[in-house]
């Protein structure tokens, strides 16, 4: 029985961290998932190597999982773990300078040999050299621990040591008072039929963790983190890409229309192919193509025969996308192409986050080209912004590019499940009349009449050449060619007549107003609540609709004394922001591969108030 005192604390943040093979994505996920049953709000950072295996111990290697979970309502994964499961040293030389002061080190000193750490970087062992004596370390040998466990599972040593992370997590299951029973669930639905060695031996690795926290005495303390109090109604957990996944198959529900997506594998939009191709029984369809051209073009030819039509890629496939996409804009067809953001240029840093693809989405084309941007704040936002962007392809008959980013589309978040009966329906019929048909007539919102090829009398000519106004037949006449292109920048523009008002949050007017867009909400919401908090005059405007900017924003930026734009990249909305409005913007800028801490915001706009005085 133990003898450890019990805690209550509000807020507790963990990561686990080792070598890409040690199973850390899983066992962030897991206790994520565990603690989300618990009723606690919760909020995760995966943060893994772009390369398939680095060499193992190496720091190019080391891959994490942070979440931070909460009896209260919380926006981020916390800027500093509480906790640090480190499984070797290179995880520990990547994590141990964010660890909090008087943070709790677990440290698997198995890994802790004299090859891992000159591999590592370290001239002495930090265990032993009193380097680590601002944290509470307790250096335990995890894998013969996870060894002895499960001696007699039959697994073969490599396999065997391959479960030392679920004594970890047993571990800290225990430590933090959180039941075992969906992680054993898990593994039995996992392992059972195909392995039941392996199931065997896993669960017996995380019994044996939470023994060890339960009967070993070294720990005087564990923990509890009491259920949040959320909204009422049914949550489940969600990422980006899943939630946005579900958006589209929503908008398909919604519309009437069968969803197709049509795209090429790129980290980190991926796992939104994979999740598509898994719903089948749905009416999603899914073409893996050739290379990201192919993918986009096949997109362009599902929406011209009358589906909703999306491709999905990262910033270097939205480059080779582009002339495909410019033939979107000059046929008139709904496309929605989704843009998972990540660290570039080039191939850049594949599994890390930023937002430097605005420019490129808003003119990445040749000619004039505009086409509506719309971002996704949260992860769970994903889904509504997936249905926004279907709304307006179809409702003006043009592409839209829906923006999201590494940290939202592998980030998870508990969601409030939507009742569907609440959203309205996107309405969008074909056109089926052929007397006085001409394929590029407008109706009030610019759009041109859908016709799908096969129906009778509506035969039209279709391609990338320039379109004479009402009959679509190829124009050189250079009035011609004014006319359509100012006529595809207002039906554009016409887009921000459906935009709502703008919400401040905070106050109407002061000091200082932060404008961003996209995954650094968490972090800025979280600031401009601490400050105002101690009563200073700030307030937050978050940006979904990124071209056209909202018709109310203007007056907004107006009414306050300064405006500052953090954002994951080199400015680029403040850039748009200054020419758009002839105002003074202020930029926070970061490109390190990971999202905005919340400190770094408060210093910065503690900074940009004493300005504003």
């Amino acid at each position: 029985m133990s003898t450890a005192q019990t805690v209550e604390l509000e807020t507790v943040a963990i990561r686990f961290a080792g070598d890409s093979g040690d199973g850390m994505q899983l066992t962030g996920t897991q206790f994520t998932q565990t603690s989300a049953l618990l009723g606690n709000d919760v909020a995760t950072f995966p943060d893994f190597p772009a390369e398939i295996r680095a060499p193992a111990g190496s720091l190019a290697g080391v891959s994490g999982f942070q979440l931070n979970f909460s009896s209260q309502q919380i926006y981020t994964h916390g800027d500093a773990p509480d906790v640090l499961v480190a499984m070797n040293p290179a995880a520990l030389r990547v994590n141990i300078g964010d660890l909090k002061p008087d943070g709790i080190l677990i440290a698997n000193t198995h890994a802790f040999t004299d090859k891992n750490l000159e591999r590592a970087g370290f001239e002495s062992n930090p265990l032993e050299d009193g380097s680590l004596q601002m944290f509470r370390v307790f250096p335990l040998d995890i894998t013969s621990m996870t060894l002895e466990a499960i001696s007699g599972s039959g697994l073969n040593q490599r396999a065997a040591v391959r479960c030392k992370n679920f004594l970890a997590l047993g571990l800290v299951y225990w430590m933090y008072n959180r039941p075992l029973e969906h992680t054993i669930a898990w593994i039995e639905k996992k392992f059972r039929a195909k392995a039941p060695d392996v199931a065997d031996a896993n669960l017996a690795a995380l019994k044996a963790g939470y023994h060890y926290g339960e009967t070993a005495e070294i720990f005087t303390h564990s923990y509890v983190v009491p259920k949040a109090r959320l909204e009422p109604g049914r949550y489940r957990g969600i990422n980006g890409n899943e939630a946005l996944g579900l958006g589209l198959l929503a908008a398909a529900e919604l519309s009437g229309l069968e969803l197709f997506l049509g795209s090429y594998p790129i980290t980190p939009a991926s796992d939104l192919l994979h999740f598509l191709a898994a719903q089948k029984h749905l009416g999603a369809k899914t073409f893996q193509a050739e290379d990201e051209i192919a993918a986009v073009c096949a997109a362009i030819g599902a929406a011209y025969a009358g589906g909703l039509a999306v491709t999905s890629t990262s910033g270097p496939g939205v480059a080779l996308k582009a002339e495909a996409i410019g033939l979107a804009v000059m046929t008139e067809l709904p496309l929605i192409v989704c843009d998972i953001q990540r660290g570039g240029p080039s191939t850049g840093l594949p599994t890390k986050t930023e937002q430097a693809d605005l420019l490129q989405v808003l003119y990445g084309r040749n000619g004039e080209c505009p086409v509506p941007v719309v971002a996704a704040a949260t992860p769970g936002d994903c889904f509504f912004v997936a249905i926004e962007a279907a709304r307006i392809a179809l409702r003006h008959m043009l592409p839209v590019v829906i923006l999201s980013d590494g940290y939202l589309a592998n980030g998870a978040e508990p969601w409030k499940i939507p009742d569907m009966s609440q959203i309205p329906r996107i309405e969008k019929d074909f056109h089926t009349e052929a007397e006085g048909f001409q394929p590029y007539a407008r109706d009030e919102d610019l759009g041109r009449p859908w016709a799908v090829p096969g129906t009778p009398g509506l035969e039209h000519r279709l391609g990338g050449l320039e379109k004479e106004h009402l009959t679509g037949n190829v124009s050189y006449d250079p009035a011609n060619h004014q006319f359509m292109t100012e006529l595809r920048a207002a039906k554009v523009a016409r887009v921000a007549q459906h935009i709502p008002p703008t919400e401040v949050f905070g106050p109407e007017s002061g000091d200082v107003l932060v404008v961003a867009w996209g995954g650094t909400f968490g972090a800025v919401r979280s600031a401009v609540e601490h400050l105002q908090g101690k009563g200073r005059s700030v307030a937050h405007v978050h940006l979904r609709h990124l071209n056209p900017l909202p018709a109310d924003l203007g007056d907004i930026l107006g009414r306050f004394e300064r405006v500052m734009v953090p954002e994951l990249n080199m400015g680029q909305l403040a850039m748009v922001l200054r020419a758009r409005y002839l105002i003074p913007v202020e930029s926070v800028c970061k490109v390190q591969g990971k999202p905005f801490k919340e400190a770094e915001l408060i210093r910065a706009l503690s900074a940009e108030l004493e300005h504003a005085r």
